[in-house]
This record gives C-alpha cells, structure tokens and sequence, in this order.
C-alpha cells in the first residue's frame, strides 16, 4: 500500500518560517467571506498565525503573533465568529501568563485582546486544550489556584467558563477524577508504567447533546459527564483500557446518529516506544455500560516505528460545530504523526477500513527524519487541513477517495 493515497496536495504554508502547529486548528468566515485558518504553535517563540485559505491553491499568512517568554505555549485555540480563544500553559506550574485570553479578530490582519482568565497558581501550568462552539461558553482543561493535586502530573481538570461578556469571563463549573486532589475521600488512582497523569485534555460538548461532555483524561480514560447543570457536572460513565494498554486518552468523539464513541490514545514517545498507541470504537447505545467493538487499522508499528519521531494515535477532527466544518458520523479523519493523516470508514463499526493517507516527506529542518502529522481540520467542502509538529506548517489537501 502507498504511504499517499486518496488525496491532492492543493497548497502548503511554512508559516513564515515557524512551521510547528500545535493542536488548535479553526477557521473563521469573515463579514467578507475571506476563509481564515487560525493555527497554535507547539511552542514558542510564536502565539499562534492566521492564514488566508479562501484561494486554498496560495494559502498566505495575514497575522502572525509572539509569546511573552520561551517558556510558555499556546498549545490550543478555537474561533467562533470573531472571537478567537487562546489557551496558555507554562512549562512549570506557578509560572504566567497561564489561562485563557480571547481576542477580537473582526480584522483578521490586527488580532485585539479582549481579556484574560488567570488560571495560575502553585500547583497549575496553565491551560492545555479549550473547546469554544457555541460563543458563550469554554470548556476547557486547566489548572486553577485553589486546585492541589497529590500528584503533580494531574494538575489540569475539567473546567468550564463563561464568556457570553468576553470582557468579564468567569467560572461556572468544575469537574476532576475522583482521587486526584489533596482532600480527596476516594482512593489515589494507581499510576501507570508511563506516567501521563491523570488529568483533562479533550473536553468536548455538542449542540446535539448540550447536557454531555465527552472528556478525555489521560491515564484516567474516557469519561461522559451529564452537565445539565454546569454548576454540578456528574459522571455518568467511564470507559478506560490502561492498564494493560499505555495511558493518554485524549480525544472522545461521540458519532450519535451511530451510538458510537471514537476514543484516540496519543502516542508520546518516539521510535514506537509507547506502543500501541490505538484510535477506539466504543459501542455507546448503554451510555452507562461502554463496550469497545474495534480500533482503527493502522500500519505495522514495525515499519513505520524506526522512521523516527513519534507513531500512534493523536489528534481526530472532531465534527465541530458551524458552518465551515464537515460532519460524518461514517468517516473518521486521524492524525499519527509519522503515520501522517488517515480517513477511516466507520459504515461497518466492527470492521472500520481506511481509504485514504497523506504521508508527506519530513519537512526541512525538522529534528526528527520523518514527517509528525499533528492535527486535522476538514471544512464542509471536504477539503483537509493538516498541520505538521516540527517545521512543516500546514498542508491543504483535496480527497479523491
């Protein structure tokens, strides 16, 4: 089987020369129609880019912005109509800016801030991954002052803000494993061969099930919150495959027209060393009784693990809601890192098959020799957005599957 295909390369974009993307793609439809793919960087020293993908044939970068210091990222972002939300995590805990800033990009070229939610603290880094879809409210993982945990590893929770004033945003609910914090009544999670942690990364809430959030937690599993209340999020479910297999769930997607979860563990160490690092099928119809039924078939570990860098499961486009995203509950888009971009198709959830990859050449300049496909975006027209980790900025793509 080919490494590339069932796509075309349409376009590519080095970012001005700071091509690593982090895990925030979202893209804005201007007042003048213009399509605006806003991106986070790994690392510093960059913020995150705006790039104008209407001509998606000459993508060009119209905004470009700096981090304060080195040791700060802005790892995730999300925009909803001209409002971009920006996620910062430092590389120690009690180190700033650690939080939340929104901007105003009405003019996509001149990004203004609006304000800033402090999640600093003695034992917080800051804020991981945000999800913003509904232009009121963020759910977010992060850290927060009065939040000690026993270990430090499992400092970011679930949180959720409240920004219908984008001036004024403020907490109105929380949410973390029972057994992580100091104070706790339940027992300490036992930790894993590879200690992740045991803390947020995906928080994800839907217009189809506004009451649900579909949480990712690391080492902790795959957890279904009921948020009816937001002031009192309470578990409804937990599904969790580690042990025996290595941690880091970060992604659960729910398919509802499917009653199907799709639950991706990401791959964190290079050379395949964390393997099997597998993207789930999870039978949902019982949502109090979660059953695996598949994973995503991938290529052998031993032919795409010595590539080098990192091989395994990530980032899944996640059928955001608005106008500018494709929605499948069939077909599943994936990143692997060296195993570069995936399509699956779900019409038989007990024998999903791939019909497409993107698996470019590693990028000039990149420090590992193969390409580290980090996350996807794919917009109502079907076309791909992929963005690499290392040096190879974003990769506009068409499918022909």
């Amino acid at each position: 089987m080919s490494d590339t295909y069932g796509f075309r390369l349409l376009g590519e974009d080095l970012l001005s020369g700071f091509g690593a993307v982090g895990e925030g793609m979202s893209m804005q439809l201007t007042g003048d129609k213009r399509r605006i793919m806003w991106l986070a960087h790994e690392g510093p020293p960059k913020n995150f880019t705006g790039v104008d993908v209407s001509d998606p044939h000459r993508p060009k970068v119209i905004a470009q912005t700096d981090m304060p210091h080195g040791k700060v990222r802005s790892n995730s972002l999300e925009v909803c109509g001209d409002l971009l939300a920006v996620a910062y995590q430092t590389v120690e805990p009690g180190m700033t800016p650690a939080g939340i800033e929104l901007f105003d990009i009405s003019v996509p070229e001149s990004p203004r801030s609006i304000s800033f939610f402090d999640c600093s603290g003695p034992y917080s880094r800051g804020v991981h991954c945000l999800w913003f879809v509904d232009g009121r409210t963020i759910h977010f993982a992060g850290g927060a002052a009065d939040f000690q945990p026993h270990d430090q590893k499992d400092d970011q929770i679930y949180r959720i803000l409240d920004v219908a004033d984008p001036a004024r945003p403020h907490e109105i609910g929380r949410w973390w494993m029972p057994g992580t914090r100091v104070g706790d009544d339940a027992p300490r999670p036992e930790r894993l061969p590879i200690d992740s942690g045991f803390r947020a990364h995906n928080t994800n809430v839907y217009p189809d099930r506004p009451d649900r959030a579909y949480v990712g937690y690391l080492d902790g599993g795959a957890f279904v919150l009921d948020i009816a209340d937001m002031g009192n999020p309470r578990l409804v479910s937990a599904w969790n495959p580690h042990p025996p297999y290595p941690g880091f769930t970060h992604t659960v997607l729910p398919l509802f027209s499917r009653d199907l979860l799709i639950v991706s563990d990401e791959c964190v160490r290079d050379d395949g060393k964390d393997w099997p690092k597998l993207t789930w099928v999870v039978d949902a119809r019982r949502e109090t009784n979660l059953v695996p039924i598949a994973t995503l078939p991938l290529p052998a570990v031993e032919e795409y693990g010595p590539r080098g860098g990192r091989y395994g499961s990530h980032n899944l486009h996640e059928n955001r809601p608005g106008e500018v995203s494709f929605k499948s509950d069939t077909l599943i888009f994936g990143t692997y890192f060296n195993g570069g971009l995936r399509v699956h198709d779900l019409s038989n959830p007990l024998q999903p098959k791939e019909v497409a990859a993107f698996v470019p050449p590693a990028p000039a300049g990149s420090r590992v020799p193969a390409v580290q496909i980090n996350d996807v975006f794919v917009d109502e027209n079907m076309l791909v957005y992929a963005g690499e980790r290392q040096t190879g900025g974003l990769y506009i793509l068409e499918p022909t599957f």
